[in-house]
C-alpha cells in the first residue's frame, strides 16, 4: 500500500508504492512515486539488514517527469534496486550476500528522499518507505530434512519430477536454489557434500557412492517421479554433475544443468581426488595488484589425456551449460568450447545446449540477486575475484534462470512448447 510521509521541501504529501510488495524473488515489482512536482529531484533507495547483520543498499537519482536515473545502476529500472544491492560504505570487506534461512523472507525497505543523495542516508528523513517481503519458498512448499547435511525440498503431495542440487566449492547446506525449484513445481534435494559434519569433524570427503545414495533416494521417494530426475551443478558442483552423468551404472539422469564449471577432472576420481588435482597447479594462481584471487587458469590449458577430461562423447541425457565470459575462478569457456568440440567429433552435440553471456562472471545467481565481483571464499579464506559486470550479469542472471526453467520444463515434464507456469500467489 502507498505509504504517504509530509516533507518540509514538497508542498504535498510524497506516495510511494511497491507492487508487488510480497513475492518471489525471481518475480519484478514496479515502484511508483506520485504526487512529488515536475522537475523534483529524488533518490530512491533500498535497503536491507542481512541475516549476519550486515547492512546493504542501492539507489538511483530521479528528477520526475523525465528517465535515467544514475546511482548503484543506470536506466529506468526497479530491480535495480535489488542487484545492484552493495554493502554499505564502511562494511567489512569481501562480503557477499546469501540467504541461509529460506523459510523466512528477505526484507528490504524501499524509500524516497528528497535531493540526489549518495550517502549518510540514516541522517535524512525519508518522503515515504515501503517494506518489501522477497521470498525463496512460495505457499505449499515444504523443507523436509533428509540427514544433517542433505534438505528435500517439494510443493504438496503430489508426484514430482526432482533436480539433485550441487552447490560450489564454497561448501554448506545451500537451499535458497532448491526453495525457488520447488516453488515451480519441481522437488530438490540439496547436499552438502564438501563441508557436512562428518567431513568437517574427521577430514573424510564423501566418496562418488554418495551422489548415487541420493539419487536413489530421489528415485524410490513416493513424491518423485523415479524417471524424472536431473542433476545442477555449479562451479565445482558441475564437476560431480557430469562425472555422475558420463560414468555412474546408478544415477541415469533425465537431462544435466551445469552453471560456471568444467569436465576437467581425474575421471576415475572422487571429489577428494579432483580437489587434490586442482591444487597441483598452484603456480597458476594469480593475484591482482588489489589481492584478488584468480583461480580460472588452475586446470588449464585443456588437457589432451582423457584420463582427465569427462568423456562427453558418453553423455546420453540434454545437458545445458551456462557460461559467463568474464569468469575468473573456472575456465568455464574453455571448458565449454572442448566439451562441444567432444560431443560434435562423437555425434551427440544435439544434446547440448550452450548459453554464453559476455561480462558476467562466476557467481550465476537465481534473478535480482545481488551482483559480487569479490568476496571471501570461507574454506581457504581468500578474496576470490569472480568476475563479470554488475548490469551484464544481472541480465545474464535472468535470462539464464529462465532458459533453465524452461530447459527443466522440456525434459523432465515433456512440456517442449509450454511456458513456465506464474508462481503461486504470495
Amino acid at each position: 500500500q502507498p505509504h504517504p510521509a509530509k516533507s518540509q521541501h514538497l508542498k504535498e504529501p510524497c506516495y510511494l508504492s511497491v507492487q508487488p510488495c510480497r513475492a518471489l524473488v525471481d518475480e519484478k515489482f514496479k515502484v511508483l512515486v506520485q504526487k512529488a512536482p515536475p522537475g523534483a529531484q529524488l533518490t530512491v533507495r533500498s535497503h536491507h539488514h542481512s541475516e549476519n547483520k550486515h547492512e546493504w543498499e542501492a539507489f538511483g537519482h530521479y528528477i520526475c517527469d523525465s528517465t535515467g536515473p544514475r546511482g548503484t545502476y543506470e536506466g529506468v529500472e526497479p530491480m535495480g534496486l535489488l542487484w545492484s544491492l552493495r554493502p554499505v560504505p564502511g562494511s567489512k570487506p569481501g562480503l557477499r550476500l546469501r540467504k541461509m534461512n529460506v523459510e523466512t523472507p528477505m526484507e528490504v525497505t524501499v524509500s524516497v528522499y528528497q535531493g540526489h543523495l549518495s550517502e549518510d542516508f540514516s541522517e535524512q528523513r525519508a518522503l515515504a518507505a515501503v517494506v518489501v517481503e522477497r521470498w525463496y519458498m512460495a505457499p505449499g512448499v515444504r523443507r523436509i530434512p533428509v540427514t544433517e547435511h542433505d534438505t528435500m525440498l517439494c510443493s504438496g503431495p503430489g508426484r514430482f519430477p526432482a533436480v539433485l542440487d550441487l552447490w560450489g566449492g564454497g561448501g554448506n547446506l545451500m537451499e535458497y536454489r532448491a526453495s525457488l525449484l520447488a516453488s515451480h513445481g519441481f522437488a530438490a534435494l540439496v547436499l552438502d557434500y564438501l563441508t557436512n559434519e562428518l567431513t568437517k569433524t574427521t577430514g573424510k570427503m564423501m566418496e562418488n557412492d554418495y551422489f548415487e545414495v541420493a539419487f536413489k533416494f530421489l528415485e524410490q521417494h513416493p513424491q518423485i517421479v523415479g524417471s524424472r530426475i536431473a542433476m545442477w551443478g555449479l562451479s565445482f558442483g558441475t564437476a560431480m554433475t557430469l562425472k555422475m552423468a558420463v560414468y555412474s551404472n546408478v544415477i541415469k539422469l533425465r537431462c544435466a544443468v551445469c552453471y560456471s564449471g568444467s569436465h576437467i577432472q581425474p575421471v576415475d576420481g572422487s571429489v577428494k581426488d579432483i580437489k587434490e588435482y586442482m591444487g597441483k597447479k598452484r603456480e597458476n594462481i594469480r593475484v591482482t595488484e588489489n589481492q584478488e584471487v584468480i583461480f580460472r587458469d588452475l586446470t588449464l590449458p585443456v588437457p589432451k589425456d582423457p584420463a582427465f577430461k569427462v568423456d562427453m562423447g558418453r553423455l546420453q541425457c540434454p545437458l545445458q551449460v551456462v557460461v559467463g565470459l568474464d569468469d575468473q575462478s573456472w575456465p568455464a569457456y574453455e571448458s565449454a568450447m572442448d566439451m562441444k568440440v567432444m560431443m560434435e567429433e562423437a555425434g551427440n552435440s544435439h544434446l547440448l545446449t550452450l548459453l554464453t553471456y559476455p561480462h558476467t562472471g562466476h557467481l550465476i545467481e537465481p534473478p535480482y540477486s545481488p551482483y559480487v565481483r569479490t568476496s571471501i571464499l570461507r574454506p581457504f579464506p581468500v578474496k576470490v575475484l569472480w568476475g563479470g559486470e554488475t548490469a551484464a550479469h544481472s541480465r545474464a542472471q535472468e535470462d539464464a534462470w529462465r532458459k533453465t526453467l524452461l530447459f527443466l520444463r522440456e525434459h523432465l515434464y515433456d512440456m517442449r512448447n509450454s511456458a513456465v507456469t506464474s508462481k503461486s500467489n504470495l
